[in-house]
């Protein structure tokens, strides 16, 4: 039983499609297999393109795992991959080497050389290799075209990409079924929060990350590959260029809550729950005191109503 997409952020449409794909596996007695693609499609396709990432390949296999997916594979994505007709994809790749039986994607999937495949040609494909072939109905909750227009809303990456880039991670979280997350390396930083008594871990995330628009959000940090067993830690997170020091660099640093640790050198994880205010000027050290006194506050007071 195969599933094939990019799948970026395994969002509540990629889930339900999933979910089906396991089902059949488990009424076939076969292995659940889900076929993903990288680099993105699109980089390769139109370089420069590439969209921001909303999880690691790390990440989407551990979720993948928790969908209950037997086998995540994925398919390193070439300009020669980009040519492969659509006929000639499904007969090399799905029923040559996957031995594929039964195959679900969403209703608007496409494939293949210009994106010329798609359900009805699968399903032909289908009928003459002998598997079957299920296009999943998208995902949709009720919205609004930002116009004031009702309508549906489908779920898509591009849909979350964009709220992300808003700073709406609440509503992002929404539609991925669970806060949006960063992962990076904590590097070395100027030091300036540890002189302000709030000494931060900065995030070297990965080149394509979606990380959210500049402000301050109450966030869950956790440390990847932690053994101790204790678990997210609250942090306050500030992403931006720290205007009130004329910074230039762009940052995403944590400001880990109860806790006397340098985590330098450590991967870690930040799953956003929260936007509390916009990045800000302030006219004296003692004024931005003040004010992350009051982050940390509602920071506190977020994590401890999501638990």
């Amino acid at each position: 039983m195969v599933t094939i997409g990019v799948f970026d952020g395994v969002h509540l449409g990629h889930q339900e499609l999933i979910r089906r794909a396991v089902e059949l596996a488990h009424e076939r007695s076969v292995p659940s297999v889900v076929l993903s693609f990288d680099p993105h499609p699109s980089e390769v396709v139109r370089p420069g393109s590439h969209p921001a990432q909303l999880t690691t390949l790390r990440r989407k296999a551990e979720l993948m795992e928790e969908l209950g997916i037997d086998v995540f594979c994925v398919l390193p994505f070439t300009v020669e991959l980009s040519k492969v007709p659509a006929d000639v994809f499904v007969h090399e790749m799905l029923v040559e080497r996957l031995h594929v039986q039964a195959l679900v994607v969403g209703e608007n999937f496409s494939f293949g050389h210009k994106a010329a495949g798609n359900v009805a040609l699968l399903t032909q494909l289908g009928q003459r290799f002998g598997f079957s072939v299920e296009g999943a109905k998208l995902v949709t909750v009720p919205g609004s075209d930002g116009g004031g227009a009702s309508g549906e809303l489908t779920f898509s990456s591009t849909y979350i990409r964009s709220c992300i880039d808003a700073g709406e991670v609440g509503v992002a979280a929404a539609a991925l079924g669970r806060p949006h997350r960063l992962e990076g390396i904590v590097v070395r930083g100027d030091r300036r929060g540890h002189e302000l008594g709030f000494p931060t871990a900065n995030l070297s995330t990965p080149r394509f990350a979606a990380v959210p628009a500049d402000g301050v959000y109450a966030c869950r940090f956790t440390l990847l590959g932690d053994r101790t067993g204790r678990g997210p830690l609250a942090a306050a997170v500030s992403v931006g260029t720290n205007p009130t020091f004329s910074g230039r660099e762009r940052r995403v640093e944590a400001f880990v809550l109860d806790v006397d640790e340098d985590f330098y050198g450590q991967r870690v994880a930040v799953d956003f729950l929260e936007r509390l205010r916009d990045m800000e000027r302030f006219d004296s050290s003692a004024a931005l005191v003040e004010e992350m006194h009051r982050d940390v506050a509602r920071t506190r007071d977020v994590v401890t109503r999501s638990d």
